[in-house]
């Protein structure tokens, strides 16, 4: 009966080759239950402004692994394709750098907005509309918009390891490479850099492991005693769970609308991109079409909702899913299995203490370096569209904000290409954008 609803006979696959494919997406996307607790929890920020709170880094860890589990086994149950999900890069970083420490916006009113978002995604998707927003959308700006956050998130990663800190000179500067921590994600860096280069699969999730046990081993990190240190009970939910429907009344303002678009838009084309890419590396692709892509859309959808709720930001699908695909990973079945192993997950969260920003600080960097391959992509050639993609993806770093190097890029986009005299090319979705991004400079940036 699984066999003839995964279709392995169709698709030349079984138990076996699934299984381990599972695990394998599994071991590839690991590192984002770690990850995600401490950028969440703003672990590598000592400092906060007035009015800004941490959220529960061990109510995070659970709600990342919930919400892994269940958008991963609605996507392998109900649109059979073997893809993991789980709290994405970039828009966590939104997310808590963003939205939380440069906005002020309290992190419950931000769960709200990621609420919002996953309800009109799934709107968008049941009704039809998503192929008219993707197509609104230029696919330079797109490509710009994905390599900013990968620049960001890169960034992100120097500052939490101390490689770069602040300077009242130059605003940045190198940092103290003698510190025992610093050389300790440099440390990381390298064997990530390595691990990856040798295409090791689940190299991101191997490298944060190696590190930490280098820390253990010269005392940078305090190491876990007997197995209460590595296996604990299942930490409660109730900092984090249901804040996003208590708070939901918060997020109508200008202010929140940016944001949501931020959420959504980023999510849409991060997840068009990834089912698109695992599904032709998969040869599931027919026509050029994605065969039940709604349902894979809406899985994506729907695991937002969830992970907003239980205390996460926006779930989106996982490129990493690659990884179980060369494995051999054809079917649902696998995503079954690594929605399984999400939830075994959730009972070792006592490892999240030697989890240290030194430590994630590799993953960051890394992550980073995959997101900015997609430079390659833009039509660089053309001024009117390199003005707009350059800014979308400079601002972002230098100005702390994704969603403020969106708001530049969508701005000049319209600009450049009217004044090229191809006004119309531009559709009128983003004109609207223009003026909503005008409005958010005026009365808000």
């Amino acid at each position: 009966m699984i066999k003839k609803y995964f279709q392995f006979d169709e698709l030349e696959t079984n138990y076996r080759t699934e299984t381990m494919a599972g695990l394998t997406t599994f071991l590839a996307m690991a590192y984002i239950l770690f990850v995600n607790p401490s950028m969440l929890s703003l672990a590598g920020i000592e400092t906060l402004p007035d009015g800004v709170t941490r959220m529960d880094a061990e109510a995070v860890f659970v709600a990342t692994a919930i919400a892994a589990a269940v958008g991963t086994f609605i996507m392998g149950v109900v649109a059979r394709y073997p893809i993991g999900l789980a709290p994405g890069m970039g828009l966590n970083a939104f997310f808590a750098y963003t939205v939380v420490l440069d906005y002020g916006i309290p992190w419950e009113t931000a769960l709200a907005g990621v609420l919002a978002s996953g309800i009109i995604f799934i709107f968008l998707t049941l009704s039809g509309l998503r192929e008219k927003v993707i197509n609104a959308i230029p696919a330079n700006l797109k490509m710009a918009v994905g390599a900013g956050i990968g620049l960001f998130i890169a960034f992100l990663g120097f500052q939490n390891a101390g490689i770069i800190i602040g300077d009242a000179d130059t605003l940045v500067s190198l940092g103290n490479l003698r510190s025992p921590t610093v050389l300790l994600a440099i440390f990381g860096i390298v064997v990530s850099v390595v691990l990856l280069t040798l295409k090791v699969r689940g190299g991101i999730f191997y490298g944060m492991i190696i590190t930490a046990i280098a820390g253990m081993i010269v005392g940078l990190i305090e190491a876990p005693t007997g197995i209460s240190g590595i296996v604990g009970e299942v930490p409660s939910l109730s900092p984090t769970f249901g804040k996003a429907f208590t708070h939901f009344g918060d997020i109508f303002t200008l202010q929140m609308l940016v944001v949501i678009l931020t959420f959504l838009f980023v999510d849409f084309f991060d997840t068009a991109g990834t089912l698109v890419a695992v599904a032709t590396q998969a040869g599931l692709m027919k026509n050029n079409k994605l065969p039940r892509a709604g349902r894979a859309l809406f899985a994506d959808s729907a695991a937002t909702v969830v992970g907003a709720t239980v205390g996460t930001s926006t779930t989106t699908s996982f490129v990493e899913s690659t990884a179980g695909v060369g494995a051999g990973g054809r079917t649902g079945f696998a995503s079954v299995v690594t929605a399984a192993l999400f939830l075994l997950a959730i009972f070792f969260s006592p490892l999240l203490s030697v989890i240290t920003p030194e430590v994630t600080s590799p993953a960051l960097i890394i992550v980073g370096v995959l997101m900015a391959s997609s430079l390659k992509n833009i039509d660089w050639d053309k001024f009117e569209i390199a003005v707009p993609a350059f800014l979308t993806v400079i601002v972002m770093p230098l100005s702390y904000s994704i969603a403020t190097g969106i708001a530049v890029g969508f701005i000049f986009y319209p600009i450049t290409m009217l004044i090229k005299g191809k006004a119309r090319v531009i559709h009128p979705v983003m004109y609207v954008l223009f003026f909503v991004f005008i409005l958010y400079f005026m009365f808000l940036a």
